[in-house]
């Protein structure tokens, strides 16, 4: 079974090292949401996450994927690489989160609620 967390208020980083060390090791995959400034965490796919966050009322156009590195720091932290950032319909044609402003809230919302 899957143990997806929502993150909605600042929390440390041992929390995030618990859930990469029953998982990937040194990365934890993360669905933000950019307009309620919230963070899926724990899922094996972004697309587990961004389920979860919609049936809780997130708005899908709002879910942006990323790959969280605990051990790396400043830009190379956080991947923006994720099949569910595939959307023509917004403009975002590959996995990457091509415009640089929803880029900079990400990062601003992780740094925010993600405590080193």
């Amino acid at each position: 079974m899957i143990d997806i967390q929502i993150i909605d208020k600042p929390t440390s980083e041992k929390v995030v090292r618990e859930i990469a060390k029953n998982q990937f090791g040194d990365m934890v995959k993360f669905v933000v949401d950019v307009k309620k400034e919230i963070i899926a965490i724990g899922g094996d796919l972004h697309a587990d996450e961004e389920a979860l966050l919609i049936e809780q009322g997130s708005s899908q156009e709002d879910l942006w994927g990323i790959n969280y590195y605990i051990d790396k720091t400043g830009k190379d932290q956080v991947e923006f690489d994720s099949m569910i950032n595939i959307r023509p319909s917004q403009g975002n044609r590959s996995r990457d989160v091509e415009n640089s402003e929803i880029r900079e809230k990400i990062i601003a919302i992780v740094k925010k609620l993600i405590r080193r």
